[in-house]
C-alpha cells in the first residue's frame, strides 16, 4: 500500500477491516474472561470490573507508546527515510521496558488503596488484589507486543496483530478453565488463572510479533548500535507518546470517576456496568480500527505534505464511524437483557447492565468523533490536544454534572447516563469543528524539518 498516493476510501477499508476484526477477538477475550469470572462468583465480575481502571493503566501507557511510536515512524516513512523509522523503532524499545517496569509497580502496590477509594467491599478486593497482580507482573509483555507492532502498524499493516488477537483468542478460551478450574498437575488458581491465560495469550503475541517485523525491511537496518540510546530520538518519542498516554490515562481515570458514582447505587451496580461496558466495546470495533487507518494515513501524508488528503481522510472516517455506530446502536437496544443473562443469573447485575446499554445504544453515534479525531491530533503530531479534550470532557465535566446531580439531588442510575449522554453529544461536536480548524491551520504552517533530524 501506498498512503500518500492510493483511493483512501481502499486505504481505509485495507487497513481499518483487519484492525476492527483483531479488536472484536480483543474484545471477545474480554467478554470470555467476564463469563468464567461469573462462573466462579458474582464478586468476583464485580472485582474484574472494578478492576478495570487500573488494568487500563497498563493500556494507556501501551497504548500511548504505541500511537506516539506510529506517528513518528509513519512520519519517517512518509519522507523514505527508513534509517531514521529504525531508529524509532529501536529507541522506543527501550523506552517501553523502562515504562514497564514503573507502571508494574504501580499497579502491584497501588491496587487495594484505589478499590478501598471506590467503596468496595472485602471479598470484592480480595478476588481483585488476586486479578491485578499477576496481569502486573507480566505488564512488560503487553509493553513490547504494542510497540513493536508500531513498526507494522506505521506501514498499514494491521492484519499481524489481527492474526494475533484471534489465536489469543482461542488460547484463552482452552486456558481460562485449565487455570481456573485446575487439570492434572496444574493446580486450581481462581480468578488469578484468568490473568495468567491472559499473560500466556500475549507472549505467544509477543514472539509472532517479532517474527513479522525481522521479515520487514527493518531487518536491513537494526543492530546493536541502534538500540544504545539517542537522547534526542528518546526526547522525540517521549515528547510524542506522553500526551498520548496522559490522554489515555484521562480516560482511564474517566472510568474510574464513573465507576465512583456507579458504586453508590451499590457493589453490583458497578458489576452490571462493567459487564455491559465490555459488550458494547464490541461495536466500538470498526470505529478503532477507523482510529488505526487515520492514524496512519495521516502520518504518512504529513510527511508528504498533503493536507487534502488528510482532511479527506477525517471526514470519510468520520461518516463511516457515525453511519455504523446508529445501526449498532439498534442492535444493543434490542438485545441488552438477553446480553446481559448471558453473563450472570444475578438479576441485580442483570438489571444495572440492561439500563446501562439501553442509553448506550443512543450514545454510540458520537463516539467516532472522540476516537477519529484524537488519532487525527496524533498523526499531525499535535497529541498535547488530545490531554485538554480528554480532561474536559472525561473528568471535569462528569465531576462538576455528577456531584450535582447524583450526591446532592439522588438522581436515578438512569438520569446519571443520560446526563453523560449529553455532555458527549454536545463536547463531539466541538471537537469535530476544532479538529477541522487544525487541519486548516497545519496547512498554513507546516514545517517540513522534522525535530530529530
Amino acid at each position: 500500500m501506498d498512503l500518500t498516493r492510493d483511493k483512501i476510501s481502499d486505504l481505509i477499508k485495507k487497513i481499518a477491516i483487519p484492525a476492527s476484526i483483531g479488536t472484536f477477538f480483543q474484545t471477545m477475550y474480554n467478554i470470555v474472561d467476564a463469563k468464567f469470572a461469573g462462573m466462579i462468583a458474582p464478586e468476583a465480575i464485580t472485582a474484574i470490573a472494578k478492576s478495570f481502571p487500573i488494568y487500563f493503566i497498563i493500556i494507556a501507557s501501551t497504548t500511548g507508546l504505541s500511537i506516539g511510536t506510529t506517528a513518528l515512524i509513519s512520519n519517517a516513512l512518509g519522507r523514505k527515510n527508513s534509517n531514521l523509522a529504525s531508529l524509532f523503532f529501536a529507541q522506543s524499545i527501550n523506552v517501553s521496558i523502562i515504562m514497564a517496569v514503573i507502571v508494574s509497580l504501580i499497579g502491584i502496590y497501588g491496587t487495594e488503596t484505589i478499590l478501598l477509594f471506590l467503596k468496595t467491599g472485602k471479598d470484592v478486593i480480595a478476588y481483585a488484589v488476586e486479578y491485578i497482580r499477576v496481569i502486573f507482573f507480566g505488564a512488560i509483555i503487553f509493553f513490547l507486543l504494542l510497540t513493536i507492532n508500531a513498526s507494522l502498524v506505521s506501514r498499514g499493516d494491521t492484519k499481524s496483530l489481527r492474526n494475533i488477537l484471534i489465536v489469543s483468542f482461542f488460547l484463552n478460551i482452552i486456558l481460562n478453565p485449565i487455570f481456573i478450574f485446575g487439570f492434572y498437575i496444574i493446580p486450581p488458581m481462581g480468578i488469578s488463572g484468568i490473568a495468567l491465560a491472559t499473560l500466556c495469550s500475549q507472549l505467544y503475541g509477543l514472539f509472532y510479533i517479532i517474527y513479522k517485523v525481522n521479515k520487514t525491511e527493518l531487518r536491513n537496518y537494526i543492530s546493536f548500535k541502534y538500540f544504545s540510546p539517542k537522547i534526542k530520538l528518546i526526547k522525540d518519542i517521549v515528547r510524542q507518546s506522553i500526551p498520548s498516554t496522559v490522554s489515555m490515562g484521562f480516560v482511564g481515570l474517566g472510568i474510574f470517576v464513573l465507576l465512583y458514582y456507579v458504586s453508590l447505587y451499590g457493589d453490583y451496580s458497578a458489576g452490571g456496568y462493567g459487564a455491559a461496558l465490555r459488550f458494547e466495546q464490541l461495536f466500538l470495533l470498526p470505529v478503532l480500527g477507523l482510529n488505526a487507518s487515520t492514524l496512519s494515513i495521516v502520518g504518512q501524508n504529513l510527511g508528504a505534505n498533503n493536507f487534502q488528503r488528510i482532511k479527506d481522510t477525517y471526514i470519510k472516517s468520520i461518516i463511516y464511524g457515525i453511519g455504523f455506530m446508529i445501526v449498532a446502536g439498534i442492535i444493543i437496544f434490542l438485545s441488552s437483557s438477553y446480553v446481559m443473562a448471558f453473563f450472570t443469573e444475578d438479576t441485580e447485575i442483570i438489571y444495572y447492565g440492561t439500563l446501562y446499554l439501553k442509553i448506550a445504544a443512543f450514545a454510540g453515534p458520537c463516539y467516532p468523533i472522540f476516537f477519529i479525531s484524537s488519532a487525527l491530533l496524533q498523526g499531525l503530531k499535535k497529541p498535547v490536544y488530545q490531554i485538554v479534550i480528554n480532561l474536559i470532557r472525561m473528568i471535569i465535566f462528569p465531576i462538576f454534572a455528577l456531584s450535582i446531580a447524583v450526591i446532592y439531588l439522588k438522581v436515578s442510575f438512569t438520569t446519571m447516563f443520560l446526563i453523560i449522554m449529553a455532555i458527549n453529544y454536545l463536547f463531539g461536536a466541538l471537537v469535530f469543528w476544532f479538529s477541522l480548524d487544525q487541519i486548516k491551520k497545519g496547512n498554513k504552517n507546516y514545517n517540513p524539518n522534522f525535530s530529530a533530524v
